[in-house]
């Protein structure tokens, strides 16, 4: 189910609210961590491909078994990684939607509640990216965004678990790779960290490689 609703002199301020606000993807590589998703995680309308880095809404149930940190209901996965301290990664999305998400592992899996879907709850921050709108959601709260253009598939997610800041950007298809500020989320993180993602139909998102 999916609905739509190490830098040290150049350590980026997250605190920040101004889309205009310009950086470069060089600046974060020292901070870039390498995630991929979990197969004990994703629902079963969920392919997996790419070594685990990219994740397909499919009309056809897999064949998972099942697990007690599966996602019987709605269309999501997270990361077998947790990510801790500061850290960047990157994801591109396809097709009519999907989200890209920082949760708590507690957060719950069995049932179609607010307490499993992300950016419903306390337990998930969330970034719904589609062509038309962007909107950060966090404990069932939205914050409709001015979206990038349609050419800019690529978000990029910087978390620093101490500051406790998440930030998402936008990042330019040209050769610069520039980004753009979307959105930060302020609060106290208080519980290990997993990136998720999530997926409408005939859409599909993948975790990058950063060069």
């Amino acid at each position: 189910m999916f609905i739509f609703d190490g830098l040290d002199e150049c350590r980026l301020p997250l605190d920040f609210q101004n889309n205009e606000n310009l950086l470069t993807i060089s600046s974060l590589c020292s901070d870039a961590c390498d995630l991929t998703l979990d197969p004990n995680t994703a629902n079963k309308r969920l392919s997996l491909s790419e070594g685990n880095r990219r994740v397909l809404y499919v009309e056809e149930e897999q064949s998972y078994p099942d697990h007690p940190e599966r996602f019987d209901v709605w269309w999501q996965a997270m990361s077998s990684e947790s990510v801790s301290g500061r850290c960047y990664w990157e994801a591109e999305w396809s097709g009519w939607g999907a989200d890209i998400v920082l949760a708590y592992k507690t957060i719950s899996r069995k049932g179609g509640g607010n307490d499993c879907g992300f950016g419903r709850n306390a337990n998930s921050w969330r970034l719904i990216c589609s062509d038309n709108r962007y909107t950060a959601y966090h404990n069932n709260n939205g914050t409709v965004l001015h979206p990038p253009p349609s050419s800019c598939k690529r978000v990029g997610v910087y978390v620093d678990c101490p500051a406790g800041t998440l930030a998402f950007y936008s990042i330019s298809s040209d050769t610069h790779h520039s980004l753009t500020h979307l959105h930060t989320f302020n609060t106290t993180f208080t519980q290990p960290l997993y990136a998720g993602f999530g997926v409408d139909y005939a859409s599909s998102v993948c975790v990058c490689e950063i060069e």
